[in-house]
Formats: C-alpha cells, structure tokens, sequence
C-alpha cells in the first residue's frame, strides 16, 4: 500500500478549494446569464452582468479569496475583527455626541457664527428665516373663469377624487 500515501491536507486548503470551486461556478453562471442577456439584444446590461461576473474569479486569481478562507477560520482574525468594530462604534458615538452638544473647535464655531450671520437680511433684527416670519397656511386659490370658455370640470373632478 505504498501508493496510497497521501500528503495530510490542511483545514485551511480543503476550505480555499471549496471557495475558489464557488467562486468559479458563480462567474460561470453569471457569464451564462450574459450571454442570454445579450442574446435577447439587451447589450448593456449584458456587459454589466458579465462585469459583475468576472469579480469573484478576478478574486481568486489576486488570492483574495485563500486570503479570506485563511482569516475566516483564524480566531485570532475575528479578534482583530471584533477590535476594529468596537473601534469604529466608539469613534461614531463620540460624533454623534459631539454633533448633538454642538461642540467643535474654535474655527468650527466661528464658522458657525459667521453663517448664523449671513442668514440675516441686511437691515432686518431678527433672522428672516424664522418659523414668524413665515406666512400661515395659504388660502386655496379660487380657479379662475378663462375667457375662452374652455371647462375644467373633469379635471377638477380627478384632483378632488385624489384629496388635491
């Protein structure tokens, strides 16, 4: 039984085979798709799907793919994975917060300022932006009688059947 000795194979290479074999097949199936697209003449979105196909072999051939069946078995990767997403969660908090206080460096409240200011008219006291400065709700305009006797009857019929 000489010939059966085999080389012990890695976790690690049989988990690489199986996503490079996935990635493959997807590019087939999607260069298929293509090619009924394309003969259905719909050109463009056959180039864009035979795009999109090329990806997950493009994958395989840069080693991406080995490169992620190496680090989705490594629990020292999902560590890392696991540091760099508390990471960004304090980073986007302390944003969050500091965009609801309102605080930021001097030239960010100076800018702030000036802009405030700019938003007054020229000889007005108050900002002309205001929620009292702004009329109320506006009466519905009456429609007028045009003077060549055209009838809007229907479509003001349409526009009450729609609450308009």
């Amino acid at each position: 039984m000489e010939g059966t000795n085999r080389p012990c194979s890695t976790p690690a290479l049989e988990d690489r085979m199986i996503a490079e074999t996935v990635c493959s097949a997807v590019s087939v199936a999607g260069l298929g798709i293509a090619a009924v697209t394309a003969y259905r003449k719909r050109f463009l979105a056959a180039a864009r799907i035979a795009a999109y196909s090329l990806v997950p072999i493009g994958l395989v051939m840069t080693g991406v793919v080995g490169w992620l069946a190496d680090t989705a078995f490594s629990p020292t990767a999902w560590a890392g994975f696991v540091v760099l997403g508390g990471a960004w969660l304090l980073f986007t908090s302390t944003r969050a917060v500091e965009r609801r206080r309102g605080v930021g460096t001097r030239k960010e409240r100076k800018a702030a300022e000036a802009a405030q200011r700019e938003a007054v008219a020229p000889s007005a006291s108050a900002p002309s932006l205001t929620q009292a400065s702004r009329p109320a709700a506006r009466p519905a305009a009456k429609p007028r009688a045009t003077g060549s006797g055209e009838d809007f009857s229907d479509i003001e019929a349409i526009l009450k059947k729609h609450g308009i």
